[in-house]
């Protein structure tokens, strides 16, 4: 999954969320200077990459795309995976997006210091361009989708998924909606795991 849903399935603990958000950024074990529940929210997010990965609905979602993209294709659906979940964001969330988003970039700079420095070298372009609330708009994910492609040295082509979204938006999104709910009920319940291990 993308930023904005590793953010939400932290269920608004605002340590498992900056953990769930730099995860990416850490290699191995090398995260256990940080605090207890930061380290539980980087746990949180590798459970919830494995289980999508595993998952047979995201690989339906990404086989689609498979011809065109080959490896790409599961980074692509995260991207549109996000799209989704913020363009039907009331279904999930009773904090409106705009809101919920400003309150995630407020987290960031008030935990600068802890972040990774690749994390910190992103934010100012993330909150400026304002990423995870445009993710909402079909332009948004065009602009998400080109930064990829130029990250990958052209090589990608995900440039030209949007127009594979265009085509199958139905589909791809009643996968999404579909996937979600299981991932949900899956990420609280991992939490919940993590909190009775950890208590031990």
């Amino acid at each position: 999954m993308n930023f904005l849903a590793h953010i939400y399935l932290s269920f608004n603990d605002k340590e498992i969320t900056i953990g769930n958000f730099i995860a990416d950024s850490i290699r191995g074990n090398k995260f256990e200077h940080l605090p207890i529940r930061i380290q539980k929210g980087i746990k949180l997010h590798r459970f919830i990459d494995t289980y999508t990965d595993t998952h047979d609905i995201p690989k339906i979602s990404s086989k689609r795309l498979h011809a065109n993209y080959s490896h790409y294709s599961r980074v692509i659906v995260d991207i549109y995976y996000d799209h989704f979940l913020a363009k039907n964001w009331s279904k999930y969330s009773d904090t409106p997006l705009d809101i919920f988003v400003d309150n995630f970039y407020d987290l960031l700079e008030d935990n600068y210091k802890i972040l990774p420095d690749g994390v910190k070298r992103m934010m100012p372009y993330m909150i400026a361009d304002n990423w995870i609330y445009n993710y909402s708009k079909m332009d948004g994910i065009a602009r998400v989708l080109n930064g990829m492609n130029r990250r990958t040295k052209n090589k990608s082509k995900m440039n030209f998924a949007i127009l594979d979204l265009e085509e199958h938006y139905d589909a791809f999104e009643e996968e999404f909606s579909d996937f979600f709910e299981e991932l949900i009920t899956f990420s609280k319940h991992k939490l919940i795991s993590l909190e009775i291990k950890n208590n031990k």
